[in-house]
This record gives C-alpha cells, structure tokens and sequence, in this order.
C-alpha cells in the first residue's frame, strides 16, 4: 500500500523540477509554467472532493486500479500535449485522478485499529513522501538527459505495471459495510461532517497553510536555483530533493508518536520547523548548507503536521474515514495549489524575498489558527 500511494502520488509532481525546461520549450514564461503546476494541486484538490467518497460506498480495490489506469492515460495526454493549454488541461486531470493514495490511506486506518492506526498512517505517509521527493529527483535527472517529455512516457509504463500488480495482488475488501447512501447523498453528508467535527476544522485549516507553505517553496525552487544565485538546472533541482526523505524517514516515527502523544503539540512541532527553515531561506538561502538544512526541516515539518493530523481525521470513525480524509486532503491540497499559485507569482513579483515572505504569511495564518482560533476550550 504504501508503495502504490508513492508511485501514484508521483504523477503530481513530475513537472515541478523541470518547469523552467517546459518554458523553454513552449515559448512561454515560467510563471504560464507555474499556472500548470497550480492546476495539477487544483485537480488532486477536485479529485479528492468528487472521487475519494467513492470509496466509502463502492469496492475499493476496483476504484484503485480504475483510477491506476485513467493515470495513465492522463499521462499520455501530458506525454504528447503540442501546446501548453492542452499540457496544462493534462496537468489537471493528471492530479484529478491520482487520488488513489486517499483510497488507500483510510483503508489502511481501518484496517489498523485504533491502536496501531498512528503507526500505519505513518508508514503509508513516508511511501507518499518518498514518491513526492523521488519524483522529483528522477524528473530532474531524467530532464538533464533526455527531452522532458519523457518522463511522462516513463510513468506510463510504471502507473501501468502497477495497476497489473495491484490487480494480482490488492486483497478484496468487498463492499463497504455502510453502503445505505447513493453517491450524491454521500456527498451531500460531507458539509454536515465539517459542521459536526471540530476536530476536523480544525485539522483542515492548518493543513490548508501547512502544504500551502511546502507549495510556495517547491513550485519556485527551480527558479531560485536557476537564476544568478546558483546557475544549477534541472539535475540540481531533482539532487536537492532528495534531501526531502529526511521527511519520510521521520514519517513512521511521528506516527508512533502520534499513537501516544498530544496531536495538537506535534502539529506545533510541524509548525515551528516549518517557520525555521523559511528564515533560514529569506536570511541564508544562498548558501547551499543552508538550503539543505531548510529543505530537510521543511520536509521533516510538513510530516509532523500531515501524520498527526490525518491520524486524527481518522479517528473520527471508520464508517465515514473516507468522506472525512476527503475533507482534510481537499483543504491540504486546495492550500497547496494556492502556494504554487502564490509562490510563482511572488518570484516574478518581487523574487527570492516575495517567496519567503509569502511562506511566513501562511506561517502567521497557521499560528492564529492553531493558537486562538481552535485553542481548546477550557472545560468548566
């Protein structure tokens, strides 16, 4: 499972260490190239509102390998788009259907238990972020050899083989056991959910500001590094990603932590990492040790949050975890397309400076969330 939620989750992030390859090549500015990176956050963001609820009344297994299968085809479309209108178009449904990790994760929960369900969300969330950071590693090494367009052939092939493996080995849940609602009335209870659980408010806000923070540093690093700071392309970009499984060797330890400690204290932990490493990059990110220490605390930061706060979502309660993760990853995920967004239009704006600045504003926003606005209440 947490392997097909990394090379699924891959997909979204094949573009991003290559943008500046892609502008070049369609004639265009980097920041049209950020728009398409945007729009693949914007699909996942879609796809988790509209499909993940599929999986709390419909077989999960036959979801996976349908949605492992449209990926694919998306791809293609990515793989042989003439224009950037149509690769962008690509982009979006790319994210729309690579939704698959959010079908596995709330399986994985139940599954899990109680007991052991920070560890499992753990484990499946380090395979996400291993396939987030390795994505980016192979596009940008594979960009510096061959046309950029090719790793998208090549996530064909592996999307393809997976949906085959998957097929052959993915145990069958079977039906599941709260299936009374139709799909539009699954939906129609999720405004309810949000309503019902604080909880889960909560954990959406600060997820929408924590990615949003992650977004605006990694939709504009090939930027940064490519300008007169660095000099570095495209191999630099996917290199320094790899820094980023400092994050994912983290994940299974904060969900042990997450099954014994405070959610809300791990979420801080996640917060302050997050602030350190954007000082760091607004006072010292043209030093290299410094951008690798940023890197490995943002990294390390996001997971705090990300684990500890989809462990809480699904201990909401197993018969609506699917319906619940879709409320916390369409926030987490809205958040990260507006950082894209943001993060690209701030360096054309106002360069290295805009960005980091724009990353401590969704800093500020997530502190004022976590501090006043959902600070526990007293009891009486």
């Amino acid at each position: 499972m947490a392997l097909t939620c990394g090379v699924v989750v891959a997909n979204n992030y094949y573009l991003q260490p290559i943008e500046t390859a892609i502008a070049q090549s369609f004639r265009v500015s980097n920041g049209a190239v950020g728009v398409a990176a945007m729009l693949t956050q914007f699909g996942y963001a879609v796809g988790l509102l509209l499909l993940v609820p599929l999986g709390d009344i419909i077989n999960r297994r036959k979801l996976i390998i349908r949605m492992c299968l449209l990926s694919g085809i998306t791809l293609l479309g990515a793989y042989f788009a003439p224009t950037l209108a149509l690769f962008s178009l690509a982009s979006f449904l790319i994210g729309l259907v690579s939704i698959v990790p959010q079908i596995i994760i709330p399986y994985g929960a139940v599954l899990a238990g109680p007991a052991k369900r920070g560890r499992v969300m753990g484990t499946l969330l380090g395979g996400l972020l291993v396939g987030i950071l390795l994505s980016r590693t192979i596009s940008g090494i594979v960009a510096s050899i061959w046309p950029w367009r090719t790793i998208y052939l090549i996530a064909v092939v592996v999307i393809l083989a997976l949906a085959g493996v998957l097929a052959l080995t993915l145990p069958d849940p079977g039906r599941p056991p709260h299936h009374a609602l139709n799909y539009w009335q699954t939906l129609a209870t999720i405004p309810g959910l949000i309503r019902q659980h604080r909880v889960l408010q909560e954990a959406a806000v600060n997820g929408f500001f924590m990615f949003g923070t992650f977004s605006i540093f990694w939709s504009t690093l090939i930027f940064y590094i490519a300008s007169p700071v660095y000099r570095w392309g495209t191999r630099e970009a996917g290199l320094l990603a790899i820094f980023g499984l400092f994050g994912a060797l983290a994940a299974p330890l904060i969900g042990r932590l997450a099954d014994r400690f405070s959610d809300r204290h791990l979420v801080l932990i996640g917060l302050l990492l997050e602030t350190l490493a954007f000082l760091l990059l607004m006072a010292g990110g043209q030093f290299v040790v410094l951008l690798v220490l940023s890197i490995i605390l943002l990294d390390v930061g996001n997971q705090f949050g990300q684990v500890s706060n989809q462990t809480r979502v699904q201990n909401l309660g197993e018969h609506i975890s699917n319906r619940t993760n879709t409320v916390f990853m369409f926030s987490y995920f809205l958040g990260g397309s507006l950082g894209s967004l943001l993060g690209t239009t701030m360096w054309q704006q106002a360069g290295w400076l805009g960005v980091t600045a724009a990353g401590l504003v969704f800093q500020l926003l997530a502190y004022i969330a976590h501090l006043l606005i959902f600070r526990p209440k007293k009891a009486l």
